[in-house]
């Protein structure tokens, strides 16, 4: 699917109601309504990436972004495409996982997916991990960091950057370690997979 902004209505006749002053007879709907058309104008207007306006729609139905999450890149990843999480790590955490895939399967089907990245973040020794998987088998792992960044109970940010030949990986502003593509095709990669002891506030 090409990767075009805004995205078309999939059925015009239920959008909310005009913004002229009419009113609505199930207001909290109703508002929930007007928050979605508000942000699909600033997405229009700021050329947000589509994954931005697909996770703040579903921030406003849902009051969360619930875990574990699956959502989906539209039209891929590419070489200056980048995805944020923002989060805050749970009070008594054991890991928690981000990973890029290659189709959005069902849970059944999972191991059948090549995965480009997949970032554990383990605090029982204080690692954070990152391999992929490719025809069904995982990569060697790699484990070597400055410094682990995480805290139980506290914020982070996470960016991963898509470059030509690699993934750089930031936390809270400081490049942590690049990881070079094991999935060639960037197009492809087109999941994010989130899970594990922490809680989602913003994805980018």
């Amino acid at each position: 699917m090409p990767d075009t902004w805004p995205p078309p209505d999939e059925n015009p006749e239920q959008r909310a109601a005009p913004r002229g002053g009419a009113q609505c007879s199930t207001p909290g709907w109703c508002a929930v309504q007007h928050d979605t058309e508000r942000l699909r104008d600033r997405a229009a207007s700021e050329l947000l990436h589509p994954i931005v306006f697909k996770m703040a729609v579903q921030a406003a139905e849902m009051g969360e972004i619930t875990v574990p999450f699956r959502g989906r890149i539209r039209g891929g990843m590419r070489p200056g495409k980048k995805i944020i999480v923002m989060g805050v790590v749970d009070l008594e955490p054991d890991s928690f996982d981000i990973s890029l895939a290659c189709g959005l399967k069902k849970e059944e089907e999972e191991s059948q997916n090549d995965m480009a990245l997949k970032l554990t973040a383990r605090f029982t020794d204080r690692q954070f991990l990152r391999n992929a998987r490719i025809s069904g088998n995982w990569t060697e792992e790699e484990a070597s960091i400055a410094y682990f960044p995480f805290i139980p109970d506290q914020p982070f940010r996470i960016e991963i950057h898509c470059e030509h030949q690699r993934f750089r990986i930031f936390v809270d502003g400081h490049q942590l370690f690049d990881f070079y593509h094991k999935v060639t095709s960037l197009s492809s990669i087109d999941t994010v997979r989130i899970d594990g002891a922490l809680q989602i506030t913003k994805l980018g």
